[in-house]
């Protein structure tokens, strides 16, 4: 019973199930039906839609076309008006610029440039689109009359403003090299900085629109005369304040250096006057020109093309080269000449100028970088030409040393310092001042090779060799000359001056230590031969003592009658002796040794010489009666033989 109940309950679940089913499934089947009426709805609105999109856009399209025409037809037209105006602007270019051209770019030109450019474009217009036009010959005339001012107003800018510098100014600016405690490079300001400007705008332009490089001549010949009368300047600077001091020095050459020589008057060998200051000024110049070269280059690079620089700058600094190369060439001539008169003091001019071309070869090297091969080597030639001269006048004056005549007349009378030697010891001296310009010079002659390729230890060793042939030289020809001397002790002083100033001289300077490099101990060969005159000079009293000295002296006991014989004998030796000091005494008062330390030293030599055998002498026979006239024989006492002696060498005793 129990299982037809759960059954039936089943059944009715199903059936419950089934009736749901059912009614949603008839929901689903309304729902569908309303859909696809909608979506007949919805295609229909959508076609209508369709419909009348289609329509409208065949009604906007036309439309829309034509439109775009419109605006296209009024686009060309504002561009027709505008170019119109655009060439209408080029026939009145001329009308509107031509009294702004006539009168000329001064004081307004970037006014003037400006008008220069409308002008240049509505060349290129007419050129291009109407040649034949009569507008084109008018524009043309005025752009080429506008060129022609500007560069008119160039060279009037130039001219104005270009001045020559002042010669303190390019003292100062020389000076500042040598001032160890100047910082801040001294610049030049050859233009005012507005002409400096006006100047590059138009150089600007004439070298881009003027196709005109006719300027740059223009500004390499005035700015050359300005360069030049700016040394012819200091020149005269000189000329005028030349004082009588004869000092040589170059600002280049203060500086402390082995080569460099103290501010002091050159003289030459056996003159008073002083070396030329025209010789200073030459220096002064020298260095000037580099300075101002140097300025007028940085000058240049802002007004001309970089292309165009070096070439301009070349011929900008050829008269004022040219005319120092020219000076410098006339002193080596002027060297020269004298050299062939035998005034071989003359290359001492060389010296002081050749030494400061060398140290301002670098410079000049520098500043002329660019320039033509034939401007870089005038400085070059010059120096080789001075070297040259200078090497032949060393070595004409060591033959001039070693042949200079013995002649009677032209020897000292007293036997002091002969003026050959005073004069070769004056111009070894001078040397010391130049030792490595002097070394060089040397060293260029040497076959073959150059003196750049020796080293400094050479060079000094050739400037010994040199000097040692100077000295031996003037020993020899010092030897000879002493011969013309008939009085051989007159011969032997004349030598121990000659020596010992010789000696002397190369102590008190470096010459003694040159001398040292090529000969050992030169001081000691000096002193050897100073003593070897002295002993032949001491020879000639030998007069005097031997009377005292020699053998065959009468012998005789105290209290003993004297024999004639022994009495005369006795009154010889005395009058042999009193005449030998007076004629000596006499003669060699006359003579001069002026170094007083030799001068005494050759006194006391004498009087110990002299007095000692006297004073024997005199002791011996002044009790002896050999003659009743004892003053005649016995005149002199051994201290008044001292105080003649003590008077020799003295003409004013």
């Amino acid at each position: 019973m129990i299982p037809s109940e759960d059954a039936a309950v089943r059944k009715r679940d199903i059936e419950e199930r089934l009736r749901q089913e059912q009614e949603t499934l008839s929901f689903i089947r309304e729902s569908l039906e309303k859909s696809d009426q909608l979506t007949k709805n919805m295609v229909s609105i959508l076609s209508s839609f369709e419909s009348r999109l289609m329509q409208l856009e065949n009604s906007i399209i036309p439309v829309h076309k034509q439109t775009e025409n419109l605006q296209r037809l009024q686009d060309n037209v504002d561009k027709t008006l505008s170019c119109l105006d655009h060439v209408i602007s080029y026939y009145h270019v001329a009308k509107d610029t031509e009294k702004i051209i006539k009168e000329g770019p001064a004081g307004r030109l970037e006014e003037y440039l400006s008008c220069m450019a409308k002008i240049q474009k509505a060349v290129e217009y007419f050129q291009d689109n109407n040649p034949d036009s009569p507008e084109l010959n008018r524009v043309k005339f005025l752009f080429e009359k506008g060129k022609e001012s500007l560069e008119s107003e160039f060279r009037n800018l130039l001219t104005r403003n270009s001045k020559p510098v002042p010669s303190v100014v390019i003292l100062d600016l020389i000076a500042g090299d040598d001032d160890i405690e100047t910082t801040d490079e001294m610049t030049l300001e050859h233009l005012p900085e507005n002409i400096l400007q006006d100047l590059i705008c138009i150089s600007g332009w004439l070298v881009e629109y003027g196709r005109n490089l006719d300027f740059m001549n223009v500004y390499y010949q005035i700015r050359s005369n300005q360069l030049d009368r700016s040394i012819r300047g200091l020149k005269e600077h000189f000329r005028k304040n030349s004082s009588s001091s004869g000092i040589l020095y170059s600002p280049a050459m203060q500086n402390k250096r082995k080569d460099t020589p103290s501010k002091k008057a050159i003289k030459r060998p056996g003159k008073e006057d002083i070396m030329d200051s025209e010789i200073d000024s030459y220096i002064h110049c020298i260095s000037a020109f580099v300075k101002l070269v140097q300025s007028e280059y940085l000058l240049l690079t802002d007004i001309i093309p970089e292309h165009h620089q070096k070439r301009t700058f070349d011929s900008l600094i050829q008269e004022a080269l040219d005319s120092l190369m020219v000076e410098g060439e006339n002193i080596v001539s002027t060297a020269r000449r004298a050299i062939m008169r035998h005034d071989y003091s003359a290359v001492l001019t060389i010296f002081p100028i050749l030494k400061h071309l060398k140290l301002m070869k670098q410079e000049f090297d520098q500043v002329l970088q660019g320039t033509a091969a034939s401007t870089k080597n005038k400085l070059p030639v010059l120096i080789t030409s001075m070297e040259t001269t200078g090497a032949k006048a060393l070595e004409e004056f060591a033959d001039s040393i070693k042949n200079d005549p013995d002649k009677e007349y032209n020897m000292p009378k007293d036997g002091t310092v002969h003026e050959l030697t005073s004069n070769a010891i004056l111009f070894l001296q001078q040397l010391l001042d130049f030792q490595e310009t002097a070394s060089a010079m040397l060293a260029s002659q040497e076959i073959g090779t150059s003196s750049s390729s020796y080293n400094s230890e050479f060079n000094r060793r050739l400037l010994s060799n040199y000097i040692c042939k100077i000295l031996g030289n003037l020993q020899l020809n010092l030897h000879s000359k002493a011969k013309v001397y008939e009085d051989a002790a007159l011969g032997a002083v004349f030598l121990l001056n000659n020596f010992n100033y010789i000696l002397k001289s190369l102590e008190k300077s470096e010459l003694i230590q040159l001398v040292a490099v090529s000969q050992k101990h030169p001081d000691k060969a000096y002193r050897s031969h100073i003593d070897e005159q002295l002993q032949t000079y001491q020879r000639s009293w030998l007069k005097v003592t031997m009377p005292l000295t020699e053998g065959n002296l009468p012998a005789f006991q105290p209290g003993t009658k004297l024999k004639d014989k022994e009495r005369q004998a006795i009154k010889d030796r005395f009058k042999a002796f009193n005449d030998g000091l007076e004629e000596l005494c006499k003669i060699q008062k006359s003579w001069a040794i002026p170094d007083k330390e030799q001068r005494d030293t050759i006194r006391r030599a004498q009087k110990e010489n002299v007095t000692v055998a006297y004073r024997v002498f005199w002791q011996r026979y002044s009790n002896v009666p050999f003659t009743k006239n004892v003053e005649k024989y016995m005149k002199y006492k051994v201290e008044q033989v001292e105080e003649m002696i003590e008077k020799l060498f003295d003409t004013s005793a």
